[in-house]
């Protein structure tokens, strides 16, 4: 099964001056579930490249055994530095699409056409 996980590209809270992006374990939870499942993972982000984290999601009491995985696993953490850019996924390749949650991706994925489509 070939699934695409799409990542905000978006790192600014609205006009509040804080940071924002994609939420770590909201990430690393899924991801380990279909990877250890066997599924062929594709992560994208509108932007491609190194996506933004949201710096909350790094504090201690947001922490689980997904993160603690995920921060100690340096071919994914490669994967998600190294995102595909969105524009250049042929969607049609992939069994399923899942977007991590997190503050980022409500203000470019809800809109970004090719989120849309």
């Amino acid at each position: 099964m070939k699934i695409l996980i799409v990542l905000t590209s978006h790192s600014e809270l609205g006009n509040s001056g804080e940071k924002t992006g994609f939420w770590v374990e909201e990430f690393a939870a899924p991801y380990y579930v279909l990877a250890d499942a066997g599924a062929e993972i594709t992560i994208a982000s509108p932007k491609g490249g190194q996506p933004p984290v949201d710096p909350k999601s790094e504090l201690a009491d947001a922490q689980t055994s997904a993160t603690s995985r995920y921060y100690k696993d340096e071919t994914t953490m490669d994967k998600v530095a190294n995102t595909v850019k969105l524009s250049d996924i042929k969607y049609q390749d992939y069994d399923a699409v899942f977007y991590p949650g997190g503050h980022g991706p409500l203000w470019d994925l809800a809109n970004d056409s090719d989120s849309i489509n």
